[in-house]
């Protein structure tokens, strides 16, 4: 009869490692799979109301406290194709002579200062495909104008700036290189003013209560049912859902499939972290005791008259290693008092 073979903690270690490799190959493998469904559904509720120049212009009257009309002069640079982190930036356009790039976002990121200068480096260079940088004539570009719309669950100010500059490793009293990000906050409730000057927000901040209030009961394809429904009943986006509907609710639904797996993600990678900073910490606490027992017994044998060559030879080691340990433990001779030896290990 077979005993049952003794794994060993180096072995145990080994098959944890092995494990921990495989969940993050399943994760990468559902955001790869996560990333073919985002090109089903390119756009978000936001991105096929905000397309339209009419409801963008509203929304720049907004922010900016305009009241222009012409929606000739708004040229929609959104781009397309150009994705960054499988995201890509939700409504960008020239008007006058300020480029403005609009994010939508359900969750806080506060990368969006670095995400938004790859996002206006791609539009600058398509802008300035035909002049000659290299010249002598100044080459003239829109003022660019960073902004997210946030309607996320977790808790943010009204109105907040995030500052490229925060991510710095070194920080500056005056950068040389700055992008700011203005932040509001589109639950409904939040920014009454802003909500009052653009409608077509306003509608869509309601429609997106709607559907969370319904989802408190029920399924959320249910829910997302029940608002669209409900909305067009209250005039609430109701051209819009009307003529939308299949595909609004569809992105809708996939909007919150979208937010429901990246936060799993988020928490996944969290756990996984916990799990192999423990291990990391177990494997080095095993490697600092073997290196304490080694000191001990060095400190041992120098206490007993030996040299380090004599040293090296008994405890098998190499003489280099063993010279090293010896300097370090000539501050505890000549009585190598090892209850002090492990208070200053430790």
């Amino acid at each position: 009869m077979n005993k049952k073979q003794k794994v060993t903690p180096k072995a145990a270690r080994s098959l944890k490692q092995k494990e921990s490799a495989k969940r993050r190959a399943t994760v990468k493998q559902r955001v790869a799979e996560r990333s073919k469904a985002r090109q089903h559904y390119k756009d978000t509720v936001f991105r096929m109301i905000f397309n339209d120049r009419e409801n963008l212009l509203s929304l720049y009257n907004a922010v900016n406290g305009t009241a222009y009309t012409e929606v000739d002069n708004l040229e929609i640079t959104t781009q397309e194709n150009a994705i960054y982190m499988n995201y890509k930036n939700d409504v960008s356009f020239v008007f006058g002579f300020e480029l403005m790039l609009y994010e939508h976002q359900s969750t806080v990121n506060p990368n969006m200062p670095l995400r938004d200068l790859t996002y206006v480096t791609t539009i600058l260079q398509g802008l300035t495909s035909e002049d000659d940088l290299y010249g002598q004539k100044l080459v003239r570009v829109p003022s660019p104008r960073f902004v997210v719309f946030y309607n996320g669950t977790d808790p943010q100010p009204v109105k907040q700036v995030l500052r490229l500059s925060d991510a710095f490793l070194k920080k500056q009293e005056q950068p040389e290189l700055e992008l700011l990000v203005t932040v509001y906050n589109i639950n409904w409730g939040y920014n009454k003013e802003l909500m009052k000057a653009c409608r077509i927000l306003e509608e869509y901040a309601q429609y997106v209560d709607q559907v969370r209030r319904f989802a408190g009961t029920m399924s959320f394809e249910e829910a997302v049912e029940k608002a669209v429904d409900y909305c067009i009943r209250n005039d609430i986006l109701a051209d819009f859902l009307t003529k939308n509907r299949a595909e609004a609710i569809a992105v809708s639904i996939f909007e919150y499939d979208e937010e429901k797996h990246m936060r799993s993600e988020r928490e996944e990678g969290i756990r996984q972290g916990i799990e192999q900073g423990i291990e990391q910490g177990k494997e080095q606490g095993i490697e600092q005791g073997i290196e304490l027992k080694l000191f001990l017994l060095v400190c041992k044998k120098l206490a007993k008259g030996n040299t380090e060559a004599e040293i090296a030879e008994v405890l098998e080691e190499p003489e280099d290693v063993i010279h090293t340990l010896c300097e370090r433990a000539a501050v505890y001779s000549p009585d190598f008092d090892e209850k002090k030896i492990r208070e200053d290990w430790v």
